[in-house]
């Protein structure tokens, strides 16, 4: 157990899978930052380290004291061997006192190599979707976790939480509810200044989104809305292995002059992005939390997105929905709900207020405090979570 009372400097080693602007990478980076803050009594604070098992943007760069085990992705044996030994190397030297893992690879990868360097605590972090796991890397986290290998695991929904049910009761008696909190995107900056900055048309209707662009974000979906949209732009920014196939799509379905391929962006700088938005869309179909609608329908920006469990879940308060819920895959009807709201000034108003309170309903400083009790905790102690198994 590590000790915060006596003025203990409690170091903590925070590990990706790859280090990019993304929704997983933004939450290592808030909580680098809160953790790293004093604590109420004044007298201690958390040393945060962030870890990368490689390189893929610079979107990561400015973290708090960051490391990389490979400047870029392994393509070979060789370069994954290399990686590893560079992975037990860094934290060697850093001799964390609680190790925070975070998606499927950073997990499997990055605590056996804690256990192995015998890390005090080790708490992994289900922020993948089960849908972009492999069955191979399932099992392993699944024997991974029979084995001890985590002290404790996170999960950031209640739908989570469910897709993890099925697990050995050994598994699931590790996991715990800490629910995401996230930055607010409010700016200054006008709809017209935002838009010149990002070098989009000033006076056209503008639809947006904030993803990696890789296959399960469907993206391809929203560039299908321009045909029947002719006034229509969208705006996407983010990087990916999918941006080819989009840019192909928009060229077959000849609206190239109208999709805007912003690249990846600071985190710090997505509200000046959003408030030059008219819709946010978000077409994904595999998210945890889905922090990127979120924090656009919080900023303001009437969001519409696919009909999931999980973005109803993360897109609501008080039982009122803070967005319009479509089947993405049906054009028509994608599209029926985006005129929907630039067609209809009260529901338009009634979103965007409604998102502005989402602030609340999921408080970054709920997130701190969630990881806060679980470092402090002993590894075989128990953490109540607020939900339980139906």
């Amino acid at each position: 157990m590590v000790d915060h009372v006596n003025g203990n400097l409690t170091r903590l080693l925070l590990v990706q899978t790859q280090a990019e602007a993304a929704g997983a990478q933004e939450i290592s980076r808030l909580l680098s930052e809160e953790l790293s803050k004093p604590l109420s009594s004044g007298a201690a604070k958390f040393e945060t380290h962030n870890l990368f098992l490689y390189r893929k943007t610079d979107g990561c760069d400015h973290f708090p004291n960051v490391h990389f085990a490979a400047m870029e992705r392994p393509s070979n044996i060789v370069e994954w061997v290399k990686l590893i030994f560079n992975l037990f190397k860094i934290i060697r030297a850093i001799k964390p006192d609680v190790m925070l893992t975070f998606q499927h690879y950073g997990n499997i990868v990055a605590a056996p190599v804690g256990r192995i360097l015998r890390v005090p605590k080790i708490i992994a972090n289900h922020v993948s979707s089960k849908a972009t796991i492999s069955r191979p890397v399932a099992f392993v986290d699944k024997l991974l976790g029979l084995a001890g290998a985590y002290d404790k695991i996170t999960v950031n929904s209640k739908q989570t939480w469910q897709d993890y049910q099925m697990h050995p009761e050994r598994y699931r008696r590790q996991l715990t509810y800490v629910p995401h909190g996230f930055a607010s995107r409010a700016t200054t900056l006008t709809k017209q200044a935002s838009r010149k900055r990002f070098n989009l048309p000033a006076n056209e209707t503008i639809l947006g989104c904030v993803s990696r662009l890789n296959t399960t974000k469907r993206l391809g979906l929203a560039i299908r809305l321009l045909p029947l949209m002719p006034d229509v732009h969208l705006a996407l920014v983010g990087q990916g292995p999918d941006e080819e196939n989009l840019r192909n799509t928009a060229n077959e379905l000849e609206v190239t002059d109208r999709v805007h391929f912003i690249g990846e962006i600071p985190s710090t700088d997505i509200g000046e992005f959003l408030v030059g938005l008219d819709v946010f869309v978000f077409p994904s179909i595999a998210e945890t939390f889905g922090l990127a609608p979120v924090e656009a329908a919080q900023a303001g920006i009437p969001v519409v997105c696919s009909d999931i469990p999980i973005m109803r879940e993360v897109l609501e308060v008080d039982g009122r929905p803070c967005a319009l819920f479509v089947d993405v895959k049906i054009a028509d009807a994608f599209a029926s709900s985006v005129q929907q709201i630039l067609s209809d000034s009260n529901l338009y108003e009634q979103l965007s207020s409604q998102g502005r309170q989402l602030k609340t309903e999921h408080s970054i400083n709920g997130m701190i405090d969630g990881y806060k009790a679980l470092i402090r905790c002993s590894p075989s102690s128990q953490v109540e979570s607020t939900i339980t198994p139906s």
